[in-house]
């Protein structure tokens, strides 16, 4: 065989190879990847109904003692009612419950073909405390090991090289300020505002600034938005990988559901 016709089939298998590649990179991005779509303000309705039917732990009241009221002395009357107006000082005190998610989106190209990598976590933590219409706390913290994609590499690296979650486990968000929202926390109010706090991630912290939209139904509070962020502020190798190139910025999502407490 001639080097000539030798160089012709090597070339030809080269390119069948690239077209395979780029092929199967179109069915991926176009029929496989399961990209879990991005949470929305009808997920809010949809998770507070889910967790609405929850039963209450308050204690039942099987009525009046009537040895105890009968026992009961004017000094007790009045500590009584010093105890009622120190816990009713419009403080509410709220934490995370059946609903809450948190998760990432990146865009990648594969093989040129635009496609998107999602992963997604309910192991959140966190709690916000509410005073009439301001927030004076908020936080919460996620188990950043447990994410999962729709590929098992993909969470391989994810947990590896990328977010070395052995030595980082875990991601946070605080308010750092107190934010007057304009509305009390009352069944059925709704509200779309901008907070700023710190984000913990990868073992570095950085100031955020987002937008979220709440709603309260009953004693549960929805909470929404998207936090985003660029790799190298958090000291994120980039996660770029042969054949695969991942933009440098991304963003975390949520959706937290609180119960009032």
């Amino acid at each position: 065989m001639s080097l000539k016709r030798l160089g012709i089939r090597l070339a030809i298998a080269v390119l069948a190879l690239v077209a395979l590649a780029v092929g199967g990179a179109w069915v991926y991005a176009t029929f496989i990847n399961d990209a879990a779509e991005e949470f929305e303000v009808a997920d809010l309705d949809e998770r507070l109904d889910a967790s609405a039917e929850q039963p209450s732990e308050e204690p039942q009241d099987s009525g009046p003692d009537v040895t105890t009221q009968n026992n009961t002395t004017e000094a007790d009357a009045t500590q009584t009612n010093e105890d009622v107006t120190e816990v009713d000082d419009g403080t509410q005190f709220w934490i995370t419950t059946e609903g809450s998610e948190v998760g990432y989106r990146v865009s990648e190209v594969l093989f040129g073909i635009d496609t998107e990598g999602v992963g997604r976590t309910e192991d959140v933590t966190g709690s916000v405390t509410l005073v009439d219409t301001t927030m004076t706390e908020a936080e919460f913290t996620v188990d950043v090991a447990s994410m999962k994609s729709d590929d098992g590499r993909r969470d391989g690296q994810f947990r590896g090289r990328i977010m070395e979650t052995q030595t980082f486990p875990t991601a946070s968000f605080t308010l750092t300020s107190p934010i007057d929202l304009g509305v009390t926390a009352t069944d059925g109010a709704t509200l779309d505002t901008t907070i700023s706090g710190e984000l913990t991630m990868h073992g570095v912290t950085n100031p955020v600034s987002f937008e979220i939209a709440a709603k309260i139904e009953g004693n549960r509070l929805g909470v929404i938005g998207t936090i985003p962020v660029t790799f190298v502020d958090y000291d994120i190798v980039d996660p770029s990988i042969t054949g695969i190139t991942v933009k440098p910025e991304g963003v975390i999502e949520f959706v937290l559901v609180f119960s009032r407490q």
